[in-house]
């Protein structure tokens, strides 16, 4: 299981939240250190693998984290492949839809746009979950969705909302989503 810890727990789990520690496998504690000894590098690969390093900051972190072993490191291909494959599911298991909408708790967040995002993002080049949150943001889905989630009588009370009611509705969706989803793209982007 992953445990995703600070020292100081103030703030959004997105925000800079000083040192960082998780368990990677029994007994093994990983901290964002940009080192890591190669005893601890199975136990790195089936957290991987299993998925208990399973949010969007861990993830990341596990990311720079490879990124700075030198390239003889034992398994680092192997390790690199889980991961990539740990993104993947991270993105189609629902994970970052899961993420997403714990940031947006006013107006949850689009399930459609991310689903129309991923179609658009090949699973085999680069962070695919990084790659289908650029594909949002520059493909301007969000504004669509929110247009179409506002105009859906579902939204008020089984009726046919006036164009007015519309607009207002799918101004707030569009600026929570914003918000969130550049926050969000901060990992890799700020």
């Amino acid at each position: 299981m992953s445990t995703y810890s600070s020292a100081s727990d103030q703030g959004s789990i997105y925000s800079s939240p000083g040192r960082q520690d998780y368990q990677v496998g029994a007994g093994t504690t990983m901290s964002n250190a940009s080192t890591i000894n190669t005893t601890s590098l199975p136990a790195l690969l089936q957290s991987l693998r299993s998925h208990t390093i399973n949010t969007l900051p861990a993830l990341r972190r596990t990311e720079r984290l490879i990124a700075s072993l030198p390239a003889s490191t034992p398994n680092k291909a192997e390790i690199a492949k889980a991961l990539h494959d740990a993104w993947i599911y991270y993105v189609d298991y629902h994970s970052l839809l899961n993420e997403l909408r714990g940031l947006t708790k006013t107006y949850p967040f689009s399930e459609s746009c991310l689903e129309e995002a991923k179609r658009g993002v090949s699973k085999g080049s680069g962070n695919y979950c990084y790659g289908v949150l650029r594909r949002v943001r520059d493909h301007r889905l969000i504004p669509t969705h929110a247009r179409a989630l506002a105009a859906k009588p579902v939204m008020w009370g089984g009726r046919k909302p006036s164009s007015s009611e519309v607009q207002k509705l799918a101004a707030a969706c569009e600026a929570e989503w914003t918000r969130v989803l550049t926050m969000v793209l901060r990992h890799w982007e700020g």
